[in-house]
């Protein structure tokens, strides 16, 4: 049985985002819920397409809302550099801004209290440590479209790593979550097993052909966005649209009929 993903031709952010929410099926999602937090990829103080471009985060915000205009809305992120905390990341790129205007509350995941969650049949971490909030809340996925040198992609699956407490996964390196680096594919497995997110949307509007932090742009660029509540299809589907070919990303294969189905059918909006 194949999962849907939603994809909508990039033309503005204005223009775009509102039909690829109200089509995409995220709103009835909603209906029932209390807080909504949405996880970009703002894994340093870098411009798009290596970060989430902030546009993006408030036209999505602003369609919620217009739905559900009591939904406690919240944004937040873990970042991975050892000089400055997630807050400096929301200065300079624009969120901090934003969650002023929106009277949306930002939080640095890194910060948050944690608490452990057993991981049965676990592959590299029997016990994954994850901030108390994300198991009061409704988990949006706002990642972009990109290569990763370790990981083959980062995606959905991998975003979830800003939700990791450095406290517990520093150990050593230039990045605050450095002990996910080994077994890239298994602690991933294993992380997404404890937590994955209940949505997706994927910024694809250029993406990153070859690293997740340096490196040439897609060209042309992919230009388009995309959205399912399946993280295994919709990175299926990244990594399809990359040129990788989704079986060839081990975390993608290992995941897919445990938390998702890997085979996607489009449904463009």
């Amino acid at each position: 049985m194949e999962s849907v993903v939603y994809t909508r031709e990039f033309a503005s952010w204005s223009a775009s985002v509102a039909p690829l929410v109200r089509g995409c099926g995220l709103l009835p999602r909603l209906a029932d819920q209390q807080r909504l937090l949405i996880k970009p990829n703002l894994v340093e103080v870098l411009a798009p397409p290596i970060t989430t471009p902030v546009a993006l985060v408030a036209e999505i915000i602003r369609e919620v809302r217009r739905s559900y205009p009591d939904l406690e809305i919240m944004v937040g992120e873990g970042c991975g550099s050892k000089d400055y905390d997630t807050f400096h990341v929301f200065d300079q790129l624009g969120y901090s801004e934003m969650g002023r205007e929106l009277a949306v509350e930002l939080i640095d995941l890194n910060e948050e209290e944690w608490r452990e969650r057993e991981v049965p049949q676990a592959r590299r971490w029997p016990l994954i440590h994850l901030p108390r909030l994300v198991d009061e809340v409704f988990l949006l996925s706002v990642p972009v479209l990109k290569a990763h040198s370790l990981a083959g992609v980062t995606l959905t699956l991998k975003n979830m790593m800003g939700l990791l407490p450095p406290a517990r996964y520093q150990q050593g390196g230039n990045w605050r979550k450095a002990a996910f680096h080994e077994d890239i594919h298994g602690s991933l497995i294993d992380l997404n097993r404890a937590r994955c997110p209940d949505f997706t949307i994927i910024d694809g509007t250029i993406g990153m052909q070859q690293a997740h932090l340096w490196g040439p742009h897609c060209e042309p660029a992919k230009n388009t966005l995309a959205a399912s509540p399946d993280p295994v299809a919709i990175d299926a589907w990244g990594a399809d649209l990359l040129g990788f070919g989704w079986q060839a990303i081990e975390h993608i294969r290992a995941l897919d009929g445990v938390l998702g189905q890997a085979a996607y059918e489009l449904v463009a909006l």
